[in-house]
């Protein structure tokens, strides 16, 4: 069994690496990647490998990019300290979902899980559980409830401009220039957000599709982003994102 290893966090990794020797003494590790950018760069250097163990909460960006970036046709066993990311991880060849910190016997059944399911070709039980987790699942954000002074403000989603991050405090800013803070950090919000109507540019701003007001090729693959109602920032989607935003754009 050739198993590949995605992990930000050299501890973790070889830990998991250690289970999995133990587990399955006879199982090839691959290699062991810590960001978005460089699993994309192995998966377009090399073959596909019988099972991923992955991180959800990469080096540079969530896992998920990878998708976006790369055909992944391995089974996958997601491993997070986060239980938010469920839903989306049973959506791409999903056999489990692991919550840090990793346990080796919950690896083995997922390991066990994983050998079954390539004997019988339970594709169909896995398309169940992901009925079963989306109809559970509750609606994208409609609007926030925010503190202005005194009082709270309603914004309503289609009201909102964009969201950055600034020196670890994350604002919210209106169409009509309101600005207010938030008391979440822009990975939870992110994950509250439509992503077919918002998208996370970078580590620093998120943007829903009516503010894109221009779009320029830069340096080394990089695209700069004029936002509508954002006049003082130069705002850069990486190469390694310039592909999936270009996708969204135009979806």
């Amino acid at each position: 069994m050739n198993i590949l290893i995605i992990e930000d966090e050299p501890l973790a990794a070889k830990r998991i690496e250690s289970l999995v020797k133990r587990i399955e003494p006879t199982a090839q590790v691959l290699a062991k990647l810590e960001s978005v950018r460089g699993a994309v760069k192995w998966f377009n250097e090399n073959p596909q490998p019988d099972l991923i163990l992955m991180d959800i909460q990469l080096a540079d960006g969530l896992s998920f990019e990878i998708f976006q970036q790369a055909d992944i046709t391995a089974s996958i066993i997601f491993t997070t300290a986060y239980d938010e990311y469920a839903i989306r991880a049973f959506k791409v060849n999903s056999v489990d979902y692991l919550l840090k910190p990793i346990e080796e016997e919950e690896l083995q059944t997922a390991m066990e899980k994983f050998k079954s399911q390539q004997k019988t070709n339970t594709q169909d039980q896995l398309g169940r559980v992901l009925d079963t987790l989306m109809s559970q699942r509750t609606e994208w954000k409609t609007r926030f409830l925010l503190k202005a002074g005194a009082r709270f403000d309603v914004v309503e989603i289609k009201d909102v401009a964009y969201l950055f991050a600034e020196d670890k405090v994350v604002f919210l800013v209106t169409k009509d220039h309101k600005k207010y803070f938030l008391d979440e950090t822009l990975d939870e919000i992110e994950q509250k957000l439509n992503p077919k109507d918002f998208f996370r540019l970078n580590r620093k701003y998120i943007s829903p599709v009516t503010t894109i007001e221009r779009i320029e090729p830069h340096f080394n693959g990089r695209l700069k982003i004029k936002l509508h109602h954002r006049d003082d920032d130069e705002i850069y989607v990486s190469r390694e994102k310039a592909e999936a935003f270009k996708k969204w754009l135009d979806a």
